[in-house]
């Protein structure tokens, strides 16, 4: 499962960003860079001469020092301390080895930040540079700071002068003039960015700010509830029976290939009602469709939905389906998570009689197929349908508390799960747990920082007003726990009457989020209540400042089964709606973020290799200067759900328009795939996306690059549980879905509960029932648990079952 298959292995892959992306993957020198550009900055990495790595001892006079790696560290294991004894002149310091391999390569005319932390018994300290010109050699620069006396960690920042004509190189460190010591850590190095021109606006003032949506002239042609970004651009959309009973009785399964270069579709032959199935995009681009529909319930609601053992590839290369072997057990609504080494783990969903499956799956990268169940570890543990199951950085999974339909899972709500060691960790602080029923949750940008944002739900069973709850995780604590982030911001209802100010704590469940190239999350879409009641709202949520932004609003009802997602462009496409009547939103909306109307955007002109390996430097070339770089994995969404979706941070060297970009060694942060590359200017606006394939073995351990090794998660503190007797399944009532099969055909959901707005009574539900276009409702069988059918003539709703007299 893990590229590291024990604990102590996880350990040593836990790089901090610097580590994983940071100067020594270089294989040569390197300009003046957008990232730190010190080697070996906090000392962690062994050298010779009882000195770190690219560091060396410097000084004159008499005196007397010792030089000393020490424990007592800001991060890692590892500080250097200069100690003066005795002075009668001259000075000492740890400098930056004056070599082409380790001191940082500069721009003439450049100025750059300096920091490091650092604690000091003496005031006789300094700040010292040294510059090397090419024809001179090295030489004194100047000193640039004194250090204030600090007993605990202090940091210190300092600009140097621009870098004066004839200078490639400089090198520095903390010069010690006094007796006393001085112990330093964690040292960076910057170059100060040239000033931005202000941005020129191509739109409105309003869309400038706030972003604009467009309806397409063209429809979608299929009910298609699943969205599957391409490896080539193209989009694939997914149906099967588009949640219609009349075409799964007549075996009308569909799914479509939309062009965005030319807004064209071709629809696609389906073998299966891979309607509510799971699916992930595999190494090679494939995209594995696992599960699907094998049954709707039955017209009385005594048997429920029923989920089939088949699975499929997509290639979108030939754009045709293949069968693969069977999975162990059916599972309508699966997870699909793809792991570090290309296998990807399913759980949870609906089997072929409609009970919850606790079979834990696992396709195998190398074997191709779905591993016998006695060769998947198991719990026996029932995570729902659509659980989030997101792949943390260390191998282990992490649920986030997003799911579909009714109550969370037992406990807190939200977990860790480590299949090595077989075992379960609840996960504290996810507030409102059973009201998270599509909610959204994504990794937040970038994927090293490792924080999970969860928005929004509700409940289809209890039927509340959809929250505007968001909570925050960061995964890097020793012992994480959710906490509170800010509510979501409200839009607009329509109610049955138009719409109106959402007020109170009404939020929105069905919402969708979609990790952006600036580094933004929008989320879009949305309804108050159980298939009823779309939400208009937008906005973005910056992970930097943990707030959101108000923008534009989609302005079509994007509810259930509606799915938005990030276009290589940068633009975002949304889809779908299905609410209680059964009908269909074919209507598809596109949204130019504000970073497109900023003007001219940059362009990536030339990519060396798409074929990317972990741990390399790739180099690309741009038309323009840009601030970052990053990997964006394609989406595979439905049902607010997309574990797989990631931003990954690029490092980024600078010569001119030649950017190096330093890749992760780490593939549980960046699964094996085809991801989309975004280059991004200073004003956050992306080039359009180039596509590159990463995947090969880990370069890199820790012990290779100078890294801040930290714990990850490791003490976790909430109730551990392992695997539980072996069952067949877990039982799940046949109204799951959170509707009443009393009442009309399989795809109209006469909701178990009403909104709380809605009297219990029957002339209240069957106005809000005609409000909302059900139209005439037949009773399936003798039953009538919601009071619709009064008058018994086997019509819900008619009008001798309003004109009654009314029961509470």
């Amino acid at each position: 499962m893990r590229s590291s298959r024990t604990r102590a292995g996880r350990r040593t892959a836990l790089l901090a960003v610097l580590g994983l992306t940071g100067g020594l993957l270089l294989t040569a020198p390197q300009p003046a860079s957008a990232a730190n550009l010190i080697k070996n900055p906090g000392f962690e990495t062994a050298g010779t001469d009882d000195m770190p790595y690219c560091w060396k001892k410097s000084g004159w006079g008499d005196n007397d020092v010792t030089f000393e790696t020490v424990a007592d560290a800001h991060s890692g294991g590892k500080a250097m301390k200069v100690t003066l004894t005795r002075r009668v002149d001259g000075d000492r310091k740890a400098l930056i080895t004056e070599s082409a391999e380790c001191a940082p390569v500069v721009t003439p005319g450049k100025q750059y930040d300096l920091g490091l932390w650092y604690k000091s018994t003496t005031p006789d300290t300094s700040v010292t540079l040294f510059r090397h010109d090419p024809t001179a050699g090295w030489q004194y620069w100047t000193d640039l700071k004194t250090l204030e006396m600090a007993g605990g960690w202090t940091e210190a920042t300092v600009r140097t002068p621009e870098v004066p004509a004839g200078t490639d190189r400089i090198a520095w460190g903390v010069s010690v003039y006094g007796t006393g010591s001085v112990t330093t850590d964690d040292y960076t190095m910057d170059q100060v960015a040239d000033p931005v021109p202000d941005p020129v606006c191509t739109g409105t003032a309003e869309e400038c700010a706030n972003g604009r949506w467009d309806v397409l002239p063209t429809k979608n042609p299929v009910r298609s509830m699943h969205s599957v970004v391409l490896r080539n651009g193209k989009v694939l959309l997914i149906a099967g029976s588009g949640n219609s009973e009349q075409m799964f009785a007549a075996g009308t399964f569909t799914s479509a290939v939309y062009d965005p270069q030319n807004g064209t579709y071709k629809q696609i032959t389906t073998p299966k009602d891979m309607f509510c199935a799971g699916h992930v995009q595999l190494d090679d681009g494939r995209v594995l469709v696992m599960s699907g529909n094998k049954g709707y319930p039955s017209a009385d609601g005594t048997i429920g939905y029923q989920g089939y053992k088949d699975s499929y590839v997509f290639d979108p290369v030939t754009e045709t389906y293949s069968k693969t072997n069977d999975m162990n057990d059916g599972h309508w609504y699966p997870s699909a998570t793809i792991l570090g080494n290309g296998d990807v783990i399913s759980f949870g969903g609906l089997k072929e009689d409609s009970t919850g499956s606790v079979t834990a799956e696992l396709w195998s990268d190398a074997e191709q197929k779905w591993l016998e169940l006695w060769k998947v570890n198991q719990t026996w543990s029932y995570w729902g349908l659509y659980p989030s199951m997101i792949l943390m950085q260390d191998g282990r999974l992490f649920y986030s508390g997003s799911h579909t339909f009714g109550n969370n899972i037992p406990g807190t709500g939200s977990a860790i799960y480590d299949y090595d060691a077989n075992t379960i960790t609840q996960v504290p602080g996810l507030r409102n747990k059973d009201e998270r029923d599509q909610s959204a949750s994504v990794l937040l940008p970038p994927a090293q920082d490792q924080k999970v944002l969860i928005i929004g739900g509700g409940n289809i069973d209890s039927n509340p007003d959809a929250n505007r709850l968001t909570d925050v995780i960061d995964l890097k604590q020793p012992n994480p726990s959710y906490v509170a982030g800010p509510p979501l911001p409200q839009g607009t209802v329509d109610l049955g009457a138009g719409k109106v100010p959402q007020t109170g704590n009404q939020g929105k469940m069905y919402v969708s989020a979609v990790l952006l190239p600036d580094g933004k999350v929008l989320e879009t879409g949305g309804a108050l209540h159980n298939r009823a009641d779309p939400v208009y709202e937008s906005s973005l949520y910056d992970p930097a400042t943990g707030t959101f932004d108000p923008v534009a609003a989609d302005p079509e009802e994007r509810g259930y089964h509606s799915s938005a997602f990030l276009l290589p462009d940068g633009r975002v496409m949304t889809t779908g709606d299905n609410p209680g009547n059964g009908s269909w939103n074919h209507d598809v909306s596109i949204y130019t973020p504000p970073y497109l109307l900023k003007g001219e955007r940059p362009a990536i002109t030339s990519v060396i290799d798409t074929e990317w390996t972990y741990g390399d430097t790739q180099r690309i070339t741009v038309d323009r200067p840009i601030a970052k770089a990053e990997l964006i994995r394609p989406a595979a969404v439905t049902h607010s759900s997309d574990p797989n979706q990631r931003f990954v941070d690029l490092p980024l060297s600078v010569d001119g328009n030649n950017i190096d970009l330093n890749v992760t060694s780490n593939p549980n942060l960046a699964p094996p795939g085809w991801y989309m590359l975004f280059a991004v200017d200073a004003n956050g606006v992306p080039s359009v996306a180039k596509w590159v394939h990463l995947q090969g073995p880990q370069a890199l351990s820790a012990t290779d690059a100078s890294a801040h090794v930290h714990d990850f998660a490791d003490n976790l503190e909430g109730k551990v549980t392992g695997p539980g007797k072996k069952r067949t399944s877990q039982k799940v009532g046949p109204t799951v879905s959170g509707c009443d099969r009393h009442y009309g055909s399989a795809n109209v959901c006469v909701p178990t509960d009403f909104p709380p707005t809605v009297r219990a009574t029957t002339k209240a539900r069957c106005d809000w029932l005609k409000k909302n276009d059900y139209g005439r409702l037949k009773v399936n069988g003798k039953d009538d648990p919601l009071r619709l059918d009064r008058n018994r003539d086997g019509i819900a709703c008619g009008k001798g079952d309003v004109t009654l007299r009314q029961l509470p």
